[in-house]
């Protein structure tokens, strides 16, 4: 494909799934945070797999961070073919019920929503130079039902819904803009939030009866990347958890 790619949080899950799925052919920048060991290990798989990586190692939580990953995307490369905002998480399950935390909540927004937002408006410049250029941000099942006793991780989410949408539409007809919502993928992302009954009962009410792998939603950004006539759109990848 010979594209131009930016991955946010590409150490290790669905990031790292996504590297590794559109390495052939073309440059990868694969952002991480702490994570320096999985991340080398992902550029040593895009470049076996016929792609070239480069590293950039920035703390999205912050502007400061946002605008470095920015000005080293700028040093390296003159366009952005492709823009996926897939870093982000779930810090840990905190119920109305038990009292909702201000630090938490800002703590939350700041990764999931506001690094989306403010990468998105930096990268614009070179997304215009790009080749059907688009943005692919990582959104969540937890936007269908609203994510109980994780309800601040499921309004950041929310926001990328909405963000997405709003965004498709200034940026078009030049830029594409998408989301993609994963039901219960088994990451990294679940072992820290979700107890392995948990995640069995997850799959128990699937009606695929299993949980999703990150190579289901990386097949997703491919074709997302693909599919020039697609864009303001949330496609949902989770194995019928909720159905429209």
């Amino acid at each position: 494909m010979n594209k131009v790619i930016c991955i946010t949080g590409a150490s290790t899950g669905i990031g790292a799934a996504t590297a590794r799925t559109l390495a052939e052919g073309n440059t990868i920048y694969l952002h991480y945070n702490s994570s320096e060991k999985p991340a080398h290990e992902v550029a040593e798989s895009v470049t076996a797999s016929g792609g070239i990586a480069h590293l950039i190692r920035a703390d999205l939580t912050t502007e400061a961070g946002c605008v470095q990953l920015t000005a080293e995307l700028k040093k390296h490369t003159s366009k952005l073919d492709v823009l996926v905002n897939n870093a982000g998480g779930l810090l840990r399950r905190n119920s109305i019920v038990e009292g909702l935390e201000w630090e938490l909540m800002e703590e939350t927004f700041r990764l999931n929503t506001f690094s989306t937002m403010l990468l998105t408006s930096l990268c614009q410049p070179l997304l215009q130079e790009g080749n059907d250029p688009c943005v692919i941000n990582i959104s969540s099942i937890a936007v269908r039902h609203g994510a109980p006793s994780a309800t601040i991780y499921g309004a950041c989410k929310g926001a990328v819904d909405t963000f997405t949408r709003g965004a498709a539409t200034e940026l078009a007809p030049g830029i594409r803009v998408n989301a993609i919502a994963p039901g219960v993928i088994a990451t990294p992302f679940h072992e820290k939030v979700s107890t392995p009954e948990r995640m069995k009962q997850f799959a128990e009410k699937c009606p695929l009866k299993r949980n999703g792998q990150a190579d289901h939603i990386a097949s997703a950004v491919r074709f997302i990347m693909e599919n020039d006539f697609l864009t303001g759109e949330t496609i949902d990848i989770n194995g019928g958890l909720f159905m429209r």
